[in-house]
């Protein structure tokens, strides 16, 4: 590409909040490549708002629905052109039914929803005869259903927008405790809707994306630590790791023995290694662990109590019940996601779906 449009370099600087000279940089160094172009950004430490390049223009609503007794829920995505039809009362009636005939059956993919009852007819015709009424094409695009085991309990969130929504399951011994863990687990809800998290744990990441994952954000924390050097700061350290699947066996056998090393230097008894040591691993995990706490559930810090992680305030809550909860499993719905960008007209990527 001879020449980079003042359009493309508009867009690009949308998608990431990177400055526009950076942006034209970027562009031609890809040859007008939009998406190679956010992610030499990323790899540069320039791009300010990576969370913007999947901002898509989509309508519709997120619904859940969690039983009484939290032993089943489901979490749906609605599709529609315009976000003036998502408030529409026959929409709102369509979202409705169709939260509770998923409910009821347990489905977890949109192709077994067309073939069920709904008003004396199958929900593909209930589905085109409510798009000839309310006048836009609709989509149900994805579906999910949680059937618990026992023991087991399942709670939901959708925010007030109906724009995000999550389902999160876990595992317990007591149910006594079931109406405690079920509150418990609606606020993880809110804070999955809130912080977005991607997985449950590390174990979600593949090789590739950790490897992809570090190169940004090593570049995104040397791009820091050029202003807090700048400003005469502390500087932040830069990460050899940046997930737990990375911290084997043998990586925090070898930090061990340079800690036990150092404290050797440094003439400390070794009669209280083993109370040291331990909370300099701890440190070490934390320091390494980075996507881990952007990324994962369980490795986020807890917006009701932002010095613990997910998973030791899990830890908490099982000793204060005097019970063993586990997440068994996550779910998060937002509107839109997974959509690429380019389509730009919604209107052609619903009518796509709907033949």
């Amino acid at each position: 590409m001879s020449e980079i449009s003042a359009q493309l370099v508009k867009q690009l600087r949308e998608m990431t909040d990177a400055g526009m000279m950076d942006c034209k940089k970027a562009l031609v160094e890809v040859k007008g490549d939009l998406q190679k172009a956010v992610e030499y950004l990323r790899e540069k430490g320039l791009s300010k708002a990576a969370k913007k390049a999947d901002r898509i223009a989509c309508e519709g609503v997120i619904s859940v629905k969690v039983a009484p007794d939290f032993s089943k829920a489901s979490l749906i995505e609605i599709n529609s052109e315009t976000d003036f039809v998502a408030k529409n009362d026959g929409f709102k009636d369509l979202v409705s039914k169709s939260t509770e005939l998923i409910f009821a059956n347990q489905i977890n993919d949109v192709q077994s929803l067309g073939t069920l009852s709904i008003d004396g007819q199958n929900f593909d015709e209930y589905l085109k005869t409510q798009i000839a009424k309310i006048g836009e094409n609709i989509v149900v695009r994805r579906v999910v259903s949680i059937q618990t085991g026992a023991n087991e309990i399942v709670n939901g969130y959708v925010h007030s927008n109906g724009r995000v929504g999550v389902l999160i399951s876990a595992s317990f011994t007591n149910p006594q405790n079931t109406a405690k863990i079920a509150e418990f687990i609606r606020n993880l809800c809110m804070h999955a809707a809130a912080m977005k998290p991607q997985v449950l744990d590390h174990s979600g990441f593949d090789k590739d994306f950790i490897q992809k994952e570090k190169v940004a954000l090593i570049a995104e924390l040397q791009k820091e630590n050029e202003e807090l050097k700048r400003l005469g700061k502390t500087l932040k350290t830069i990460p050899e790791f940046i997930s737990r699947c990375e911290l084997t066996h043998e990586v925090l056998e070898k930090q061990k023995q340079k800690l036990k090393e150092e404290l050797k230097k440094q003439n400390k008894p070794e009669s209280i290694w083993d109370k040291i040591i331990p909370g300099q691993i701890e440190r070490f995990i934390a320091d390494n662990t980075l996507i881990d706490q952007r990324l994962t559930l369980l490795g986020q810090f807890f917006v009701m109590d932002d010095k613990k992680t997910i998973a030791q305030v899990l830890e908490e809550k099982s000793k204060e019940y005097n019970d063993a909860i586990k997440i068994t499993k996550y779910v998060r719905f937002e509107l839109g996601e997974g959509i690429e960008k380019k389509v730009e007209d919604f209107a052609a990527e619903v009518a796509a779906q709907m033949k």
